[in-house]
């Protein structure tokens, strides 16, 4: 009797155990190939699973690990597991050397963002998904690098990393795994060429400065030029309005001053008209007495000599006087 409840206790915990075996609960966002006598059978979504024990096995992988080294570096290591990750991944691979095309080798480090698509072909198309992820783009990151100078490398991840994402999503794409962005950490050159990078830099800093100062005295030049010609323009405008000004006063003057002389030469006609004088005589002798003055004039002795023809203007003079003692 005893017997048959051990007997029956133990047929009740190997189906236990054996309904256990059969249960797989599967996280989000995870999944798990499942063969049957060593064939696929199926994959299994996230939730509860239920397989046949010894029969169904979950199919096992290879993963990408990473621990620090005694250097600090990061080290990658793979392990096995059954489990697939349907998550973004991200390979952060070390640095490795590559040459460019004019003969100077580099370091790069690079990020690889992936994600599986289709599990069965990461499993059946690829023996190590993560090996072969890293030597392809280790390979490819060597091509591209290979066709650009170190200048162009220093200035183009953009064009690098668009390049290496669509040469890694068409390679991988074979293997159900879906390659989103790469993106070059870092571009380490050797040092003497960061050396002289750093010369090339300071000479072209100091190059554009004497531009910029040279720009600046010609504009500063032809500004003071344009000043001064503004200013000698303005200055010969204003001597040339002077200039007109002094000789329209000075017609003006001559034009009022015959104007004067002829009433003057009109009043005495006036005056004389009842007379025996000349008028033309007359002016002519205010005009030969105002030389005599002039000419006589001054603290010197001088001796004036008058012309024997100046004897007939001056006989006007009596007559002048005859005139006015006449009016009076």
């Amino acid at each position: 009797m005893i017997t048959a409840w051990i007997l029956a206790g133990v047929i009740v915990l190997l189906v236990i155990v054996i309904i256990y075996m059969g249960i797989i609960v599967v996280p989000q966002s995870e999944t798990k190939v499942v063969e049957r006598l060593g064939r696929f059978h199926k994959v299994l979504p996230p939730g509860i699973n239920f397989v046949i024990p010894f029969i169904d096995r979950p199919k096992d992988i290879y993963k990408r690990t990473m621990r620090v080294g005694l250097n600090g570096r990061p080290i990658s290591s793979m392990a096995t597991t059954n489990k697939i990750d349907l998550r973004e991944q991200v390979y952060d691979f070390p640095s490795q050397q590559v040459i460019t095309r004019d003969n100077v080798t580099t370091e790069i480090n690079a990020l690889l963002y992936f994600q599986v698509v289709d599990p069965k072909k990461a499993v059946y198309e690829i023996d190590n998904l993560p090996n072969a992820i890293e030597k392809l783009t280790q390979t490819s990151l060597r091509n591209v690098i290979g066709e650009l100078e170190l200048d162009e490398t220093l200035t183009s991840r953009d064009t690098i990393n668009s390049k290496l994402q669509v040469i890694l999503d068409e390679a991988t794409n074979k293997w159900g795994v879906k390659v989103n962005r790469v993106e070059l950490q870092d571009i380490t050159p050797p040092e003497s060429v960061r050396v002289a990078m750093e010369k090339q830099m300071q000479a072209e800093r100091n190059r554009r400065a004497e531009i910029l100062n040279a720009e600046g005295e010609k504009q500063s030049l032809i500004l003071r030029s344009e000043g001064e010609k503004a200013s000698m323009i303005n200055a010969a405008e204003a001597t040339k309005k002077a200039e007109i000004l002094r000789a329209e006063g000075a017609a003006q003057a001559i034009i009022l001053n015959a104007q004067a002389e002829a009433d003057a030469i009109l009043k005495v006609a006036q005056a004389v008209a009842n007379g025996k004088t000349d008028p033309a005589a007359y002016m002519l002798a205010m005009k030969y007495i105002d030389t005599l003055k002039e000419m006589t004039s001054g603290k010197d002795n001088k001796t004036v000599y008058i012309p024997y023809e100046a004897s007939s203007v001056l006989s006007s003079l009596g007559s002048i006087q005859s005139l006015f003692e006449k009016k009076n």
